[in-house]
C-alpha cells in the first residue's frame, strides 16, 4: 500500500499541492484526473521521487520513503513513465527494453512488447534512440520499457499523449496484462474516459487538492461534465 500524508508543494511562490492525503491499496488500478494545473503530474513526480514535497510523508508498505531518491524507489518497486520520454544516444530500442526488464531477454520477446504498443518490431527493434524518432514513437517505446519492468507500483503520466486510436486501444490491454502479471498497483494520470472506465478508483484533483475519491460510477459524471463546465467541482 502507498500512502500520501499531508503533502504540500510550492514552486515559484505558487501552491501546487495543498495538504494532499491519499491511500492507494495494493493490486489496484487508480486513475487521477482533473483540470490542467490541478497538481496531477506534480503528485505523480512526488510519488516517484522526482520531486520532494515541502512537507508531508510518502509511505510505501508502512515505510517512510519521503527522502529516498528515484533510483532507490525503483529498487523498492516503483516504476515511472515520463510524459516526455528521454532519448538515449547510442543505445538501441532492444538494448533499452532489456535494460528496463533487468534480465536477459530474447529479441522475439521484446518484439512482442513493441507490437503491443503499436510499433512494427522489425522496423524498430534495432533502431537507435535518437532524434530520428518522433514524439509518438518515443512515447510508445517508453511505455514498452515500463511494461517489462514488472514494478509493484507503476505510474503513467498521460500515456495516451501522441498515441493513435489503434495503439490507445492496445494500451488499455497492456495495462490489464500488467495487472495480471505483476499483481501490483497502477496509477495513471489521464483525461481519457476509456482509462477512467477501467479504473478501480478515480481520484479527482482540483486546485492542488483532492476533490473527490471513489468508484468510477460516483466520480466519472463530474469528469464528463468538465467538457462543458469551467470548474470541475462546481458542476
Amino acid at each position: 500500500m502507498l500512502e500520501l500524508v499531508n503533502i504540500n508543494f510550492t514552486r515559484d511562490n505558487k501552491k501546487i499541492l495543498n495538504n494532499v492525503n491519499l491511500k492507494i491499496e495494493s493490486d489496484k488500478f487508480i486513475a487521477i484526473t482533473g483540470p490542467n494545473g490541478s497538481g496531477k503530474s506534480t503528485l505523480a513526480k512526488i510519488i516517484a521521487g522526482i520531486e520532494k514535497p515541502d512537507s508531508g510523508q510518502v509511505i510505501l508498505n508502512e515505510k517512510d520513503i519521503t527522502n529516498k531518491k528515484i533510483n532507490e524507489r525503483a529498487k523498492l518497486g516503483i516504476g515511472y513513465a515520463f510524459q516526455q520520454p528521454v532519448k538515449f544516444k547510442g543505445i538501441t530500442v532492444f538494448d533499452l527494453i532489456k535494460l528496463s526488464a533487468g534480465k536477459d531477454m530474447k529479441k522475439i520477446d521484446a518484439c512482442n512488447v513493441l507490437s503491443k504498443v503499436g510499433l512494427c518490431a522489425k522496423e524498430y527493434i534495432d533502431r537507435e534512440i535518437n532524434s530520428s524518432l518522433s514524439g509518438g514513437e518515443l512515447k510508445r517505446i517508453e511505455i514498452a520499457t515500463v511494461a517489462v519492468r514488472n514494478s509493484k507500483f507503476t505510474i503513467f503520466d498521460e500515456p495516451e499523449a501522441g498515441i493513435d486510436l489503434w495503439s490507445f486501444n492496445n494500451l488499455i490491454k497492456i495495462f490489464e496484462d500488467m495487472r495480471e502479471v505483476t499483481k501490483g498497483s497502477t496509477l495513471i494520470i489521464s483525461h481519457q474516459e476509456k482509462i477512467l472506465n477501467i479504473a478501480d478508483t478515480v481520484v479527482l484533483m482540483d486546485n492542488g487538492k483532492i476533490a473527490k475519491v471513489g468508484k468510477k460510477e460516483d466520480v466519472l459524471n463530474n469528469v464528463i461534465l468538465d467538457r462543458t463546465c469551467c470548474k470541475i467541482d462546481k458542476c
